[in-house]
């Protein structure tokens, strides 16, 4: 698979870097061009039509990066944000399953990041709705960085893309290495995320982990049990556990609800 790349950064020195990494580590990404900000990016993108772009946040007007997402409307394209944000960024970028790397760049990221690419290109190949909800998903993730709130979750499953209202969810579940995640129509998600990746992506006033494999949206609590252990009990009657080194908050927890 040869996958063309659009490198955008106003700093010379980090689309050279970029560029100079890629080449040495990403076998299947071929650099098609680089471009200095906004207006040079929207002319390279139309001329040179790349499978992906590395885009670099803060160019001269602080979110300049976001604003060219804004500005295209047919984004036939991924996007991997290459960023020197950290804190809400990186959980708006998490939540809607986009990716990102952090400079200063670390040579694992980008390699992973090159397989995610691959992957989600033939995901996108093979099913072109998933298109339109990645498109979505980067919509979602430059509204959440600008607003700092988020109530869309992107989740990347079996058969392609989901996004859907963070409110919804009612719990979910460790599995091994993934999540799986529990609506309160009673259907169910497995996403390829840990539950510690949850636990930084979910908002804690509404979101609670009760145990090392639960995490509960406190809207659906419908009682709190202690005579057979400690067990919270959700509106859809499904029993949580909640571990002993976790009642004392969970309790302070209900007392200020």
């Amino acid at each position: 698979m040869s996958i063309r790349a659009l490198l955008i950064d106003d700093e010379e020195l980090a689309r050279e870097n970029l560029k100079m990494m890629i080449e040495s580590f990403c076998p299947s990404i071929e650099v098609a061009g680089t471009a200095i900000g906004k207006e040079d990016a929207k002319e390279k993108i139309n001329s040179l039509n790349p499978d992906v772009i590395f885009l670099d946040i803060c160019m001269p007007s602080g979110t300049e990066g976001l604003t060219l997402l804004d500005e295209i409307e047919e984004k036939n394209f991924l996007v991997v944000f290459v960023t020197a944000f950290k804190e809400y960024a990186l959980k708006a970028f998490n939540a809607n399953a986009v990716h990102y790397i952090l400079k200063p760049i670390d040579i694992d990221e980008l390699m992973d990041a090159n397989i995610k690419i691959e992957e989600r290109l033939s995901l996108i190949k093979s099913n072109p709705e998933i298109k339109k909800k990645y498109q979505e998903s980067l919509n979602n993730t430059a509204k959440s960085i600008r607003t700092k709130s988020s109530d869309k979750l992107t989740i990347s499953h079996s058969r392609g893309i989901k996004i859907v209202n963070i409110e919804d969810i009612e719990y979910l579940e460790a599995k091994g290495n993934c999540t799986d995640i529990y609506f309160k129509d009673k259907s169910k998600y497995t996403d390829t995320r840990t539950l510690k990746v949850y636990e930084n992506i979910l908002d804690s006033s509404l979101f609670f982990r009760t145990h090392k494999s639960f995490m509960i949206n406190i809207s659906y609590l419908k009682e709190y049990l202690t005579s057979q252990g400690n067990i919270a009990v959700l509106q859809s009657s499904k029993q949580v556990p909640v571990s002993r080194s976790k009642t004392k908050e969970f309790t302070t927890l209900l007392k200020n609800l």
